[in-house]
């Protein structure tokens, strides 16, 4: 094999890598967050022999899984049916609600992580009570959550990766792993701080979400709607495509558009400047499961 030959398969091989990189990251936080969720209700139904109430759970999951993927399929059907300008409001408005979606789940679950397990330890009690259909809906509600929004945020991040063959084999792997850790985790099999992880994954996603945020407003700058489009920060697509290899990791990784206006750059650095800052003066999420 000849360097030009290797040269062009490493390049390759980088492109699906970095493609894969933020659509693997979303899956598996958010993933995550939903396996460790249904593990407590499941483990708190075991463990105080109500196994009667499983079957309400997986139900209520079930709904919420279907639902999420009717969303995704929602999402890339209109997408793909709609005018050019049809189509940029479209991505520039799913962007903004994903960009705001993730923003409060990131900073949810650093705050409700102390109470979670006993919250829904009282929805599990309650559901005696009030019905195993109440069981079914809190099941639906804390799964769907994070299922719309992973439908969400991922179909905004697959408008800004040039490879979504290999951004569809990240969403794959982090969901597949998601689940593999959530069910290590609920039989004890591995120790996780999850406390690290969130907070490592959560300024991750904030960096990603920044980078949809900068591709929301571009839309909307080509509709008319935002002002600034072809007043440039920077234009470097005369030396970097982008969809070239440089281009496709820096936008899977932090956003980077080759051709980015002032105002792209504004609301970039001032969503990072704001959200990184209140975020990581927050006091620590505690531990989900014990």
């Amino acid at each position: 094999m000849n360097y030009a030959t290797l040269k062009l398969r490493n390049s390759i091989y980088w492109v699906y890598a970095n493609s894969m990189l933020s659509t693997f990251l979303i899956a598996l936080r958010e993933g995550l967050e939903a396996a460790l969720i249904v593990g407590i209700l499941v483990a708190y139904v075991v463990k105080t022999d109500r196994r009667n109430l499983l079957a309400p759970i997986w139900s209520g999951v079930a709904v919420a899984l279907a639902a999420s993927f009717a969303l995704g399929g929602f999402l890339s059907f209109t997408s793909a049916e709609l005018s050019e300008r049809g189509e940029q409001f479209f991505a520039g408005t799913t962007s903004f609600l994903a960009v705001g979606l993730v923003t409060w789940m990131v900073f949810w679950m650093k705050r409700a992580a102390r109470t979670l397990r006993d919250e829904l330890h009282g929805k599990v009690d309650n559901a005696l009570s009030a019905g195993p259909l109440a069981l079914a809906a809190a099941a639906f509600f804390a799964v769907a959550r994070e299922g719309l929004e992973t439908a969400l945020f991922v179909y905004t991040n697959f408008k800004t990766v040039a490879a979504t063959s290999s951004a569809s084999v990240g969403l794959i792997a982090g969901l597949a792993l998601a689940v593999i850790l959530g069910y290590m985790i609920y039989n004890r099999s591995i120790k996780l701080n999850l406390s690290k992880f969130f907070t490592v994954t959560g300024i991750a996603l904030i960096i990603v979400a920044a980078g949809v945020l900068s591709y929301g407003v571009h839309e909307y700058q080509e509709l008319g709607w935002i002002p600034g489009d072809g007043s440039y920060a920077w234009d470097i697509s005369s030396i970097m495509a982008k969809d070239s290899i440089a281009g496709t990791i820096l936008a899977g990784t932090i956003g980077f558009d080759v051709n980015t206006s002032w105002v792209q750059l504004f609301f970039y650095a001032s969503y990072l400047a704001i959200v990184l800052r209140l975020y990581t003066k927050s006091s620590p999420a505690k531990t989900l499961v014990k």
